[in-house]
């Protein structure tokens, strides 16, 4: 597998009066939009469920509608993957000890691209650049088994204050639902 991105499926047609703006601009003219509409809800930052949610970073999860979440609900902590690596750990941490969260939800889903690429991808990437990565990929073959590694590397972790209501899911991008993985 190549280490460089692929066109977008579907990229502006020429006669979109958009289609000379970088992808960035077309998001600031949309914020403008969206700030003239916008009211402070005037919430803090911690989280009404006290529930902070673990998911991949897949373009077609769109977790609020999923989980049927409202603007200050949850955290969302994001990742190739959905994987617990240190810096969830980290954020996990500062959502529990500094703003109250006392659950975790774990999503990965079907159809991942982590499950088609190797820890050779760090290899490549110290051949193109020069440097090799201090990260590891957290590639994936078997999709339950590595929601169960996540849920235990966050019930293990010594920096969380609440571990016992740890569940994890596989989000099935064809019908929407969610399969729950247990430990077996």
């Amino acid at each position: 597998m190549s280490i460089h991105a692929s066109a977008p499926a579907n990229p502006p047609a020429p006669e979109d009066p958009g289609a000379d703006a970088s992808v960035t601009d077309r998001l600031v003219t949309a914020n403008q939009r969206y700030a003239e509409q916008f009211t402070d809800p005037g919430m803090g930052a911690a989280p009404v469920l006290r529930v902070a949610v673990v998911a991949c970073m897949d373009a077609r999860l769109d977790l609020h509608k999923a989980l049927g979440l409202e603007l200050g609900d949850c955290h969302t902590i994001r990742n190739a993957g959905g994987v617990v690596t240190d810096d969830t750990i980290r954020s996990l941490a500062i959502s529990q000890r500094a703003l109250g969260t006392r659950s975790v939800v774990l999503i990965h889903h079907t159809n991942c691209g982590m499950q088609t690429i190797t820890e050779d991808f760090r290899t490549e990437l110290e051949h193109e650049v020069g440097q090799r990565p201090t990260w590891a990929v957290e590639a994936f073959t078997d999709i339950d088994q590595d929601v169960r590694q996540s849920m235990a590397r966050v019930r293990t972790s010594p920096f969380l204050a609440h571990t016992g209501d740890v569940r994890g899911f596989v989000f099935d991008v064809h019908t929407g639902l969610l399969r729950e993985i247990t430990n077996k």
